[in-house]
């Protein structure tokens, strides 16, 4: 495992996680339009709850990136790998059109993905 891979992929991680949390809080109807999903106000409402876990993550992968304790550092990893290709699943297979938004929004967590993964087997 390459454990500095790792830190600089969550640090990388976590912010565009906050950026995104920014962007579901400040904004989450033009996010959802950009989706191509229904911006109705149960939805708008849904994307500032995730806002909020979004920080919440992001601040969790800071810290965990000042892990140095290799045996935590991959069970982090291996959980954002998961995480991260399920974002990119999910993104792809969103019950619409999928817009040039959700296209990159999807390829960004599936680069995630791949970069814990690569961490993960490299010395």
């Amino acid at each position: 495992m390459y454990q500095h891979g790792i830190k600089n992929t969550l640090k990388a991680g976590s912010i565009v996680f906050g950026a995104s949390a920014l962007f579901l809080l400040i904004a989450p109807a033009l996010f959802l339009d950009l989706l191509g999903a229904d911006d109705s106000n149960s939805m708008i409402w849904a994307m500032r709850m995730i806002a909020i876990t979004l920080f919440a993550l992001a601040g969790n992968m800071w810290q965990n990136s000042k892990l140095n304790n290799a045996s935590s550092l991959g069970f982090v990893a291996k959980v954002m790998f998961i995480a991260a290709a399920g974002l990119g699943f999910l993104t792809i297979f969103i019950p619409n059109e999928l817009t040039p938004f959700a296209i990159a929004y999807a390829i960004i967590g599936f680069g995630f993905s791949i970069s814990y993964l690569v961490n993960l087997i490299r010395n």
